[in-house]
């Protein structure tokens, strides 16, 4: 399968299925392959960047047993524990992002799900950065019932985060307190609330090519535009606190692989962006036509400043530089 002319195919309307032979994608020329990924974001997402932030308004003590996850509370970390942020500190964040010039801006909590009282506040900060900020809302709460994700759609959120992590035969191994079923159910439920869903995962986990390339048919059939992609980044006092660090060859052919799959979706660089040089800057000229950003994310290595001025020097647009 010759990565150019399957790249052409795509543009003029081809999509991928589990009937194609995409095993060849992960063994394809890698240039050819990222030029034609390139060329299916340009044709599908244009030049425009999708940026989005974050905060971390509970952390630490989660009950799940995610096994690269440092706020589980089935391993032993120095990640930080903390109860629901207030509604002050969280607003504050969110207009200094906005002013920054990202996009979306999603409130992120560790556990389950939230419980009654904390769904009561997260519903009233909601309320209040509906009102202070232009930008969209995204949420990223753990696992919600019908009538919460209703509630928070009426609060002013319009985006939900739900996760898949990685294909459905490698997820028993990285996770056993939920299951991929309760995953599906989870994003089925907030798109019958009308809600967006962002959903995508993380490499590097043990996984192999084909788990990753099932994962993006997965969120394909789903129906999901906007995929984060998190490279591990291999934390002491996990279970995967030895898997070894991906290359920035292996995370760019990911990338790629998930734009010739998902061509119509925003590929958002997530978690892990510092294993890359210069920000994940390769990565945008290989598929990617979104990212996590934020002045707190650790993970990225960057801050908004920095990301913006980075995709302006690559053509790309961001809004304007302040």
């Amino acid at each position: 399968m010759d990565p150019r002319s399957l790249a052409d195919e795509i543009i003029q309307g081809r999509i991928l299925t589990r009937e194609d032979d995409l095993a060849s994608l992960a063994e394809a020329d890698l240039t050819s392959l990222l030029e034609g990924a390139d060329r299916i974001r340009a044709a599908f997402r244009g030049d425009h960047v999708d940026l989005c932030s974050i905060i971390s308004g509970k952390s630490g003590r989660c009950g799940e047993n995610c096994r690269f996850c440092a706020q589980s509370a089935h391993h032993h970390t120095d990640c930080e524990i903390y109860d629901l942020l207030d509604e002050d500190t969280i607003a504050a964040r969110g207009l200094s992002d906005e002013q920054e010039g990202v996009r979306r801006f999603s409130i992120v909590n560790s556990g389950y799900g939230p419980g009654p009282e904390d769904f009561e506040k997260i519903v009233r900060i909601y309320e209040r950065l509906r009102h202070d900020l232009s930008i969209s809302l995204c949420a990223s709460l753990g696992f919600l019932t019908d009538d919460q994700l209703r509630r928070l759609r009426l609060a002013g959120v319009t985006s939900i985060h739900s996760n898949l992590e990685t294909s459905r035969r490698f997820f028993p191994m990285i996770c056993t307190t939920h299951s991929f079923d309760d995953k599906i159910a989870n994003i089925r439920r907030a798109q019958n609330q009308g809600l967006r869903v962002c959903s995508g995962g993380i490499i590097g986990l043990g996984e192999t090519w084909q788990d990753r390339i099932d994962m993006a048919l997965t969120l394909q059939e789903l129906g999901i535009l906007s995929i984060p992609l998190n490279s591990l980044m291999p934390i002491t006092g996990t279970p995967l606190a030895e898997n070894p660090r991906l290359t920035e060859e292996e995370i760019l052919r990911t990338v790629a692989i998930f734009r010739y799959i998902n061509p119509r979706a925003d590929i958002r660089l997530a978690g892990g962006r510092a294993l890359m040089e210069d920000r994940g800057r390769k990565a945008f000229a290989s598929g990617a036509s979104a990212a996590i950003t934020g002045n707190m994310l650790t993970t990225s290595g960057s801050t908004i400043r920095q990301d913006r001025a980075m995709l302006n020097s690559l053509g790309r647009t961001t809004g304007p530089l302040a």
